[in-house]
């Protein structure tokens, strides 16, 4: 639970304080008053660039100092992120007032959103499909984003060689690059084969209730889909992952970029009850088999670690009516987590109990 949580400059809040006792948190307001912000905020308290995506320098306010801050208290621990005027696009860590690399934030608090845009998730690209399964696997496995930076940058790297083929490949470099990949990628695919085993576990025992439950599957372009009793075999181990980038080397250097490996990954879900792919289904569905996989997740995230992950939900009441309401606060009570909920109306929360009720108006925080 965040106990504390605080803003500098951070987008449209010159400063902010907030001091939850609940664990509901409850922000409502006008359209752009600066509810999304504050889930954003503390959105970047984990690993990677936060539910918007945004560029660092976009999120420190407009007039003002040219940097911004955001620190909160999670169970004694200080953690805290932000910029500097003189390095907007640098991005600093703090844990009790010492710096550390970014990864290190995932050791104290882990975070899962969703958001408005995440309604097309089903849709839309594999890309966005496999930044919400990293995030996901980000929560059990702290040191997920570690092996993907490094998967990354070694991956560019082999790309910018290959594309110098021109004078030439230089063999023990390219081998070292591939080997980095290799070891990196293997601790990636096999992190999140893992953790959509144990999620699919974790979906089943759930109550179904007005939530459907999901299943979720891995494809990828050499293994195809992969069921829940092949699923570790989706999972190409280093050596074979090695073997399979020396052997696409001349492939890879006329497509201009990397064809094989764990960032081709997709998620695949499908509606258990109605055997369809969630692409398939109609927008509500999709809606509630989302939130089903968010909840689920919670539950494992807090048997596994003996500690829910934080939830941020913008929006998620707007469309439900209220019997569906009540039952989505019961089951989020029952995740363990501390749920931070955003909404225009305060009557979108009626019947959810004990709750840190503010009010957000430009960019200000009040008592709600």
């Amino acid at each position: 639970m965040l106990t504390r949580l605080t803003l500098s400059d951070f987008r449209n809040h010159p400063d902010a304080l907030i001091v939850p006792d609940s664990a509901f948190v409850v922000l409502t307001g006008n359209n752009g008053a600066g509810k999304t912000n504050i889930l954003e905020a503390v959105s970047l308290l984990t690993p990677g660039r936060g539910l918007r995506g945004a560029a660092l320098a976009h999120m420190a306010r407009q007039g003002g100092a040219g940097g911004f801050g955001v620190a909160a208290q999670v169970d004694g621990v200080t953690i805290g992120t932000g910029t500097s005027p003189d390095a907007p696009e640098r991005r600093q860590v703090r844990i009790n007032g010492v710096t550390h690399a970014t990864s290190a934030l995932g050791e104290y608090l882990s975070v899962l959103w969703l958001t408005p845009a995440m309604d097309r998730l089903f849709t839309d690209s594999a890309g966005g499909r496999r930044r919400f399964l990293d995030r996901l696997t980000l929560a059990l496995r702290p040191d997920h984003a570690l092996h993907s930076s490094r998967y990354e940058a070694a991956m560019r790297a082999r790309n910018k060689l290959l594309g110098d083929n021109a004078r030439g490949w230089d063999e023990h470099w390219l081998s070292a690059l591939e080997g980095q990949m290799a070891q990196h990628g293997a601790a990636l695919a096999g992190a999140r084969a893992e953790m959509v085993w144990r999620l699919n576990e974790a979906l089943l025992l759930a109550e179904e209730g007005v939530f459907p439950r999901p299943a979720l599957s891995l494809a990828g372009p050499e293994e195809g889909e992969a069921s829940d009793d092949n699923m570790a075999d989706a999972a190409p181990g280093a050596e074979r992952l090695a073997e399979q980038l020396r052997d696409g080397r001349r492939r890879d250097a006329a497509a201009g970029r990397t064809l094989t490996g764990p960032h081709r990954t997709d998620l695949l879900v499908r509606h258990i009850a109605r055997n369809q792919p969630a692409a398939l289904c109609s927008t509500g569905e999709q809606k509630a088999l989302l939130l089903s996989i968010i909840m689920g997740h919670a539950a494992l995230v807090g048997q596994a670690r003996g500690q829910a992950p934080l939830l941020l939900l913008d929006e998620v009441a707007a469309h439900l009516d209220p019997n569906r309401r009540l039952a989505l606060f019961a089951r989020l009570a029952a995740t363990g987590s501390q749920i931070w909920m955003t909404g225009t109306e305060p009557e979108l929360f009626t019947g959810i109990g004990a709750a840190t009720r503010l009010h957000i108006e430009d960019g200000q925080v009040m008592p709600g």
